[in-house]
């Protein structure tokens, strides 16, 4: 596992569709332990595989099982040597709770795209009484994102989930927006989703997906 130096943040934006096939691009997907978030990532890769790109990706674990920080970083295109997203360098931040938006911006590149849950989930000295947890978080975002000319995408995944059945398919829920935003709807991405889930669970994740895919 590769250990990530966190500093504070920079901006974002990530243009329209792709049509640049294999044009190298870097990925950066945070949440918390048990958003599902290395799932998303991983159906993600495989997809981009199927389109022919070489990709690389990197799992990072904070304590992921105290609800601590989980990163991957991806990235794709016509050679890839290694998965690692410097500062500054990332076209597409997805960020499952939006304090690890923050947390993360710092890697950015100036006009990339912040993709991020309107979520909050309150940290160890938040939840111990230490500290607050910040109420300024997305115009704070907003504000950084404007600075660079970047995209800011704000959206309820969690909402979006619960009225589909299950708040767990939030996941896919921004999976579906980033192949979105990255223009790559043209596969199969319901197929490539099923490979990763039981029978049980297709349905709804597909919907999930769709709904994403919408936004």
């Amino acid at each position: 596992m590769q250990e990530e130096k966190q500093k504070k943040m920079p901006e974002l934006n990530m243009g329209k569709k792709n049509k640049t096939k294999l044009e190298n691009k870097a990925l950066l997907l945070v949440g918390v332990g048990g958003q599902g978030t290395i799932l998303a990532s991983k159906v993600l890769s495989e997809g981009l595989v199927k389109q022919g790109y070489d990709v690389k990706m990197s799992e990072i674990h904070g304590m992921a099982q105290r609800g601590g920080s989980v990163t991957t970083q991806i990235k794709f295109g016509k050679k890839i040597y290694a998965p690692i997203v410097g500062a500054g360098e990332a076209d597409v931040i997805v960020a499952f709770e939006k304090l690890e938006a923050a947390r993360y911006l710092f890697q950015l590149k100036k006009m990339g795209t912040l993709i991020v849950n309107d979520h909050e989930i309150y940290p160890l000295p938040v939840l111990l009484g230490q500290q607050q947890y910040p109420d300024n978080v997305l115009s704070v975002l907003e504000k950084q994102v404007g600075k660079r000319i970047g995209q800011l995408k704000v959206l309820q995944a969690n909402t979006i989930a619960v009225e589909l059945g299950n708040v767990k398919a939030q996941n896919i829920v921004l999976l579906g927006t980033v192949i979105k935003a990255l223009g790559l709807e043209d596969l199969d991405w319901a197929e490539v989703l099923k490979e990763f889930l039981p029978l049980k669970l297709h349905e709804l994740n597909i919907k999930a997906l769709e709904a994403g895919l919408r936004l």
